[in-house]
């Protein structure tokens, strides 16, 4: 493990393969860690990808530099920390990869900062940008009902179970999410260890109440999140790769979320696969990073 001061964070990360090759960034979502894609940078790095994985803000060793730095998880942050750990590291351009919040990150800098992207492989949500102008608007009510954590984390009652309950809640999302995968007790006790995080708590419960247009966001970010309102399009090549037996985000027949891509674009959907793709399909996920780069 290594760790570098990128922005507002001290980021813990894991860096493998030659160090004079073509980067890649893999971001992991909520709730999980860098281990989603131990399969996946050994197949990269095999294949001369220098591969960086990162702890995100408010899991694993990651920490914030400053305790009056607010503790937040909405998605202007985590745009915000994935463009700066490339500067930390000196990484002019690198194709990003990633799913659920890493997902997020990958995409905010694929559309704001189109330059310093070679390529993107999203996961789930394919256009991975929230439009929290519309977050009050109700969705069919088998999607209500997959999002019923997010209305959980709404109350101090679900501050305090995540908080109680971190790693037997998170598991049950496992389950629920990835119902075809049969992960054992030692993998998830390998990730685990990330929600002992002191800030995972506040982080998380802040992702999800900003989301929804409930509390503010942090002002450092207000510039980026105006520019996210606008929904911006995506114009660097990119591949979408969604997991048929998704439990929290299953994809539809139509894909509604081409329009927002404006460059080289293909979709492709797995089945047998959950949620944690990287983790469940490290081979379809290394190959679509491969074929960007």
């Amino acid at each position: 493990m290594k760790r570098v001061r990128a922005g507002v964070l001290d980021v813990a990360y894991l860096e493998s393969g030659p160090a004079e090759g073509p980067p890649v960034i893999l971001l992991h979502g909520f709730p999980y860690d860098v281990r989603a894609y131990d399969a996946v940078a050994a197949r990269l790095a095999a294949a001369g990808r220098r591969c960086i994985v990162p702890y995100l803000r408010g899991y694993g060793p990651t920490r914030f530099l400053d305790a009056a730095t607010p503790r937040s998880g909405e998605q202007a942050v985590l745009g915000a920390d994935l463009l700066a750990l490339m500067d930390a590291l000196s990484i002019r351009r690198a194709v990003l990869g990633g799913y659920d919040w890493g997902g997020r990150a990958a995409c905010i800098v694929a559309a704001l900062w189109p330059a310093r992207v070679a390529g993107l492989v999203s996961c789930g949500a394919g256009y991975n940008i929230q439009d929290i102008a519309r977050a009050g608007q109700p969705l069919p009510p088998e999607q209500e009902h997959r999002f019923w954590y997010q209305y959980y984390f709404h109350s101090e009652r679900g501050r305090a179970g995540l908080a109680a309950n971190r790693r037997a809640f998170c598991e049950l999302l496992w389950r629920l999410w990835s119902p075809t995968w049969r992960f054992d007790a030692a993998t998830f006790a390998a990730t685990a260890a990330s929600f002992d995080n002191p800030d995972f708590v506040e982080v998380v419960i802040h992702s999800y109440r900003h989301r929804f247009g409930g509390i503010p966001g942090d002002p450092a970010v207000a510039g980026i999140e105006e520019r996210l309102a606008r929904q911006p399009a995506i114009g660097v090549p990119s591949i979408v790769l969604q997991g048929r037996d998704d439990g929290v985000d299953p994809p539809g027949t139509s894909d509604e979320d081409a329009p927002h891509f404006t460059g080289p674009y293909a979709r492709e959907i797995l089945p047998g696969i959950g949620h944690n793709l990287p983790q469940e399909a490290p081979g379809a996920f290394a190959a679509a990073v491969l074929r960007l780069g």
